[in-house]
């Protein structure tokens, strides 16, 4: 991987930029804040800059969405005393010493229980982590399989999990549902809500009066579901 310098206007981007045996190029913003090019082998530099222009106002959106979401969740210290939400529920942090990693819930407290220093909080941050990542497969597959009880489709899209700026969910057509890791931290209901409103894209791409009707039918009270959710974040 090589550093590069993307100018647009008054704007410089720093990132980096990797050639593979690949056909497409390819734009992502990690949440680490760094910004990766994948680029076919042979591309030249006009094509680049020409893709990367093109890219620009939706580069500068995933930015300003991850400087958000760094100070929400990522600029903690992973330390006792700190809180932090699981399923629409707030608990306190506290991080002891013990012979085997783990994290456990357990009377309105997170637990870590670590063999490194207690202060270790980028390692505090990898257990804690991991455990949200376990959680967020158990909970999705298990609330994907619920809400979809309801539908009655055949064909069945890919569960996948991809954070996103400024939404919750997407339906990419004939291929996968994608949920923002940040819902693990919301209600249950709310998470039911996501799902069953990309469910509904499947049978009608736009937020029409026919949409919101199946909304209604499919979740009765998702407008206050809703509300509650957009605050997460706020």
């Amino acid at each position: 991987m090589t550093t590069r310098t993307f100018e647009y206007g008054t704007h410089s981007y720093i990132y980096g930029l990797v050639r593979q045996d690949r056909k497409t190029l390819s734009l992502t913003v990690e949440p680490c804040l760094d910004i990766i090019l994948k680029v076919p082998e042979d591309v030249d530099n006009e094509r680049i800059e020409k893709f990367l222009r093109k890219k620009w106002m939706w580069l500068n959106k995933q930015l300003t969405f991850f400087e958000k979401y760094r100070k929400k969740y990522y600029q903690k210290e992973y330390v006792s005393g700190e809180s932090f939400y699981y399923l629409g529920r707030q608990y306190k942090l506290i991080v002891v010493n013990g012979d085997k990693n783990s994290v456990a819930l357990s009377k309105g407290k997170l637990t870590i229980t670590t063999g490194k220093n207690t202060s270790d909080g980028k390692y505090n941050r990898t257990l804690l982590e991991r455990w949200y990542k376990q959680r967020r497969h158990a909970v999705f597959t298990e609330r994907y399989a619920e809400v979809l009880t309801h539908f009655d489709y055949k064909f069945t899209p890919e569960l996948t999990v991809r954070v996103m700026a400024r939404r919750w969910g997407s339906y990419i057509k004939g291929e996968r549902i994608i949920l923002n890791p940040l819902l693990i931290q919301a209600p249950k209901e709310a998470i039911d809500y996501v799902i069953t409103h990309e469910l509904c894209h499947m049978k009608y791409k736009n937020h029409d009066p026919r949409f919101f009707q199946l909304m209604d039918t499919k979740y009765t009270g998702w407008r206050k579901t809703k509300e509650k959710l957009e605050l997460l974040v706020a």
